[in-house]
């Protein structure tokens, strides 16, 4: 978690005094539940917030106390004691330090999530509104990096809407799955402390009682969780690649936006390169270089042990923000992304008409011809304008062979590229529920 690619609202999140303010919230909260219960007085809950509810936590203080303890939550808890005073003893009563520390980064990771919704949401409308606009502009569909039939700039951009409206929903249960409380003792068994503060902390919290944890809330809830950052980071950059390809000068059907005054390049003036999706695809490589140990977290020994405690401190914020920053640049990318139609025609039109092959190979067989004598005459013909020797259309209606089946008419009527376009609509309206 880097500054240059850091938002300040999500980087906040994960910040150690939001973290301590969680912790104290967590605790603050328990402490009413057990002051309800009759396990500590209601004065003694009451001063806990009075004293510590508007106070800003010393970090150098508790990192000082820590580097005593070698306990960040002991070291938290005593220095809230500085700050609450004698009332403080009756604080994580009956609690474990996983209590505390996993009912937070479930709040964290929730909260990260809701902004994370957010830019989805950002994306989408971006992608939305720049599909309308290209519905109908047509440009050449590859295969394998090869021309292939043609489609429109809109269909490719209502592709990752579609990718992006199934990371939405993902991310939505992830965020559910995540959102669970644990306040259960030293091994889930609540020996010490009542099931009602779990419920009452929960519900505070945001969250819901985790049915059944050990002293830990189980991983495979985060598994998930950063699963599904590293399936959207994947999203991000298989358009990011798309941008990429087609901002290639030998293609140029778009590119990113170039501001008044930016440089492309120290050496070369000339040069407008696709600096924000390249930038995508490493910060994509990033989110899902944490799904790997967010998976190997779930194997814990026993009741508990910490070996995915120093991974989390780390993919938690790292994870989070990144993705943050990669959604909300690829939300500009898109609302800014400059598309030349003209170019796209041109690239159409540059195989010299073979993008229509199938269309006359299925002509032929509809006339007569079997299917593998048809690709042969197609494919006799396709060739030499492969290597820039003709013209297909031409070569087609000198073709004797061919004649036989289709007269000029008819192969002039395999050449609309309309055709292709009839059921962009129906495809729009599946996509996006209208036309």
């Amino acid at each position: 978690m880097i500054p240059r690619y850091s938002r300040p609202e999500m980087a906040s999140i994960w910040e150690p005094q939001t973290r301590f303010k969680i912790w104290f919230e967590i605790e603050a909260h328990a402490a009413d539940a057990l002051a309800e219960l009759g396990t500590i007085p209601k004065e003694a809950a009451k001063t806990v917030w009075a004293k510590a509810k508007n106070a800003t936590f010393d970090v150098a203080r508790i990192d000082e106390i820590e580097r005593e303890t070698k306990h960040d939550v002991i070291a938290f808890l005593t220095h809230l004691a500085e700050i609450v005073g004698p009332e403080a003893r009756f604080v994580h009563q009956g609690m474990t330090s996983s209590d505390v520390l996993d009912t937070c980064l479930n709040v964290q990771l929730t909260r990260a999530a809701d902004l994370l919704l957010a830019d989805l949401d950002k994306v989408l409308a971006a992608l939305k509104k720049r599909a309308f606009e290209h519905k109908m502009t047509p440009t050449i569909g590859r295969s394998h990096g090869i021309h292939a039939e043609p489609v429109t700039f809109g269909l490719k951009l209502a592709y990752a809407y579609a990718e992006f409206s199934r990371a939405k929903e993902r991310l939505v249960a992830a965020r559910k799955e995540v959102a669970t409380c644990a306040i259960s003792g030293a091994v889930g068994t609540f020996a010490q402390i009542d099931p009602r503060v779990e419920e009452h902390v929960a519900k505070a919290m945001g969250l819901v009682p985790e049915p059944i944890s050990t002293q830990v809330i189980p991983r495979d809830r985060h598994a998930m969780y950063f699963s599904t950052l590293g399936v959207i980071a994947s999203s991000v950059e298989r358009i990011a690649v798309e941008i990429r390809h087609m901002q290639r000068t030998e293609v140029l059907e778009a590119e990113e936006f170039f501001s008044e005054g930016q440089k492309g390049s120290s050496a070369m003036p000339h040069k407008r390169n696709p600096v924000l999706s390249e930038n995508l695809t490493g910060l994509s490589r990033m989110v899902r270089a944490y799904v790997t140990p967010a998976l190997e977290n779930v194997v814990l020994w026993h009741e508990r042990d910490i070996s995915h405690s120093s991974a989390e401190r780390m993919m938690g914020p790292d994870a989070t923000v990144t993705l943050d920053f990669a959604l909300v640049r690829l939300a500009g990318l898109i609302d800014r992304l400059l598309v030349y139609p003209a170019n796209m025609q041109k690239n159409l039109d540059r195989l010299g008409g073979l993008v229509h092959s199938q269309r006359v190979l299925l002509a032929l067989t509809q006339k007569g011809a079997s299917r593998e004598d048809a690709y042969k005459l197609v494919q006799r013909n396709a060739m030499p304008v492969w290597r820039g020797e003709g013209d297909f259309l031409q070569l087609l209606k000198k073709d004797t062979e061919v004649k036989k089946y289709l007269t000029d008419a008819e192969i002039e009527e395999q050449f609309d590229l309309g055709y292709h376009l009839k059921h962009v609509d129906t495809i729009f309206k599946r996509v996006f529920g209208e036309s």
